[in-house]
């Protein structure tokens, strides 16, 4: 599994997650149990993963989407 992504937002965690299925991706959410541990005030950022051999082409189909434009910040450093 390699990181997409991660946000506060669950909004747009859902979108991609929906999109990106819609696109044939897999996609799993690291840390969703853990705002259980943080008093549910949402400091600990949610993870998108999906498989290594599907990364390049989420990233692309993201960033066709403008995922960067919105309240996330990128595996990659790039936001």
């Amino acid at each position: 599994m390699k990181e997409l992504f991660r946000t506060n937002n669950l909004v747009i965690l859902s979108w991609a997650s929906a999109m990106l299925s819609g696109e044939n991706i897999e996609t799993i959410v690291f840390d969703a149990h853990t705002s259980i541990l943080e008093g549910s005030i949402g400091a600990l950022p949610r993870r998108l993963m999906v498989a290594e051999r599907d990364h390049a082409r989420a990233c692309r189909l993201l960033d066709e989407a403008g995922a960067r434009d919105r309240d996330v910040i990128f595996a990659d450093g790039n936001t």
